[in-house]
């Protein structure tokens, strides 16, 4: 079963990926040549959406919501304070809705028009996100694109897709491996990855290599 609300084939192509690199080098090398931008502070920004503001934050919070039955309710009803209440938020952020997987449901985010994506808990999108066959194929064929990252659900398992605008943002909190009920708050962000904060990908289970 499937679902979209708030109303791509699949690809992972790395000449595509390393056309883009070099063209982005290339620019960022005509900029710093005239001024325009300073390499280090560039970097360090780049590097601070990549890690400290990166998935780790979405990771905080999924993690939190696993632990803390008061902070999953909170986040159920008003995601954008509750995230906001662990320190992220700001541009790309402003307006978070959070969709929780279930053994009958699982669900799955893509931008249709461009690629907005929630900067604050997942930090740079991925390449495979803006691409225009993933945002295609997604909402005809999610189950496809699921199988294509390596996710398997039982049939009976409804998928909704979510459209995220200028608007709102998602977050998919995923299903608690199984296993994980010892675990503090800290190890259980380890097993959160940025895929399975946008449906494309599952929690890991306990002892599995991130």
């Amino acid at each position: 079963m499937t679902d979209h609300d708030h109303d791509h084939d699949h690809d992972h192509d790395h000449s595509e990926l390393s056309a883009i690199e070099l063209r982005v080098r290339a620019l960022e090398s005509v900029l710093a040549a005239k001024g325009y931008i300073e390499p280090a502070a560039l970097d360090a920004l780049i590097e601070s959406y990549q890690t400290r503001i990166g998935p780790r934050n979405g990771a905080k919070v999924v993690a939190r919501a696993w632990s803390d039955p008061a902070y999953l309710a909170w986040l159920r009803r008003d995601a954008t304070a509750a995230i906001a209440s662990l320190g992220y938020s700001g541009r790309q952020g402003e307006h978070m809705v959070a969709v929780f997987n279930t053994p009958q449901e699982h669900h799955l985010v893509v931008c249709t028009l461009c690629s907005c994506y929630p900067w604050p808990v997942l930090g740079l999108p991925p390449v495979w996100y803006k691409s225009a066959p993933y945002r295609s194929r997604v909402v005809v064929d999610p189950r496809g694109v699921l199988a294509d990252f390596g996710v398997s659900l039982p049939e009976d398992t409804r998928i909704r897709v979510w459209d995220s605008t200028a608007e709102i943002r998602y977050l998919v909190v995923p299903l608690r491996p199984a296993g994980s009920a010892h675990l503090d708050e800290a190890a259980l962000a380890e097993l959160v990855t940025r895929d399975a904060m946008i449906g494309t990908g599952l929690a890991l289970p306990p002892g599995q290599p991130t």
